[in-house]
């Protein structure tokens, strides 16, 4: 795993927002297999960024947008991404155990097999969500949005649902 400086991580985030506004220029925020633990990324623009089997443990990420965001396999136990916007982000086998995703907007987010237990998602979005086979034992689901997400084999015993939206699920 690749560890980098606060002065390397913000380099990485300037090219990547001119990666995002001009495509041709800057440079695409490829951090897969870094070491970010509690890494300060409080609302950081990391649209579309490769952040496959990251250590983001603890890390903070509170309004961070991370839509379409590839965070497979990524660790981001006991992470802070109340209000991220995770819309289309794939977090396929990622380690979300305790992490504090309160009113996060994870709608048509793919978490495939996602490790979510214990993990805070009141208030969140999660519509026409991918939670299939997800771990989500202990997890808060107080009045979250899980409209149309697909929930087969997932786990929920001890989950808190109520009131949470679940139709079509």
């Amino acid at each position: 795993m690749k560890s980098y400086t606060r002065e390397e991580l913000q380099e990485i985030l300037r090219l990547h927002k001119i990666w995002i506004d001009y495509s041709e220029r800057g440079e695409r925020a490829d951090l897969r297999d870094a070491r970010l633990t509690g890494a300060d990324l409080d609302g950081a623009d990391l649209r579309n960024s490769l952040l496959q089997n990251a250590n983001l443990f603890r890390a903070i990420l509170i309004g961070a947008n991370l839509v379409g965001a590839d965070l497979t396999g990524a660790n981001l136990g006991g992470a802070s991404l109340t209000g991220a916007d995770l819309l289309y982000a794939d977090l396929s086998g990622a380690n979300l155990i305790s992490a504090n995703l309160s009113g996060a907007g994870l709608d048509r987010a793919i978490l495939y097999g996602a490790f979510l237990y214990g993990a805070f998602l009141t208030v969140a979005n999660l519509a026409v969500a991918v939670l299939t086979s997800a771990n989500q034992r202990s997890a808060a689901l107080n009045g979250a949005s899980l409209y149309g997400a697909d929930l087969s084999e997932a786990a929920l015993r001890r989950a808190a649902l109520t009131p949470a939206t679940l139709r079509g699920a």
